[in-house]
């Protein structure tokens, strides 16, 4: 499975959780799913990158999302 379809499967879940897909979930979920991140504040560093608007607790609360709906474990995104 590609990147694009990881991401398209994620969505897919978050959708049929009742969840709304926002420009800045998508990008968050492509970065969590691209990139190697070992914190939230590296998450959040290179989605800044891409939209100025994204703010940490969004980053926080997405990552939680991710890890409540068991698409993220602990050991893939370690909070600092």
């Amino acid at each position: 499975m590609n990147q694009e379809e990881k991401t398209e499967a994620v969505i897919r879940q978050l959708k049929e959780n009742g969840h709304r897909i926002t420009a800045q979930r998508k990008l968050l979920i492509q970065i969590i799913l691209e990139n190697e991140c070992s914190s939230c504040k590296e998450i959040y560093f290179a989605a800044k990158e891409k939209d100025r608007k994204v703010g940490m607790a969004t980053v926080y609360r997405m990552v939680q999302l991710l890890e409540d709906m068991e698409l993220i474990h602990k050991e893939m995104v370690v909070r600092l």
